[in-house]
């Protein structure tokens, strides 16, 4: 049973030390900035819907 879980750990280091390809530092900023663009993107289109749905709802329903 030990040697199992060890034969595994040993499996899984050699996988990530050798066969696994990482990203550059210009790959991995760049794709840090496409994620924190999208994401404000998709915030704005969230925040624009909320505002025009509270404007709806405030002329159905006024106060």
């Amino acid at each position: 049973m030990f040697k199992k879980f060890v034969n595994y750990c040993k499996a899984c280091f050699d996988e990530l030390a050798h066969k696994t390809s990482w990203p550059t530092r210009a790959e991995l900023t760049h794709s840090a900035v496409v994620v924190l663009s999208a994401s404000l993107v998709i915030a704005l289109v969230v925040w624009a819907m909320d505002l025009v749905f509270k404007f709806v709802m405030s002329s159905i329903y006024p106060n």
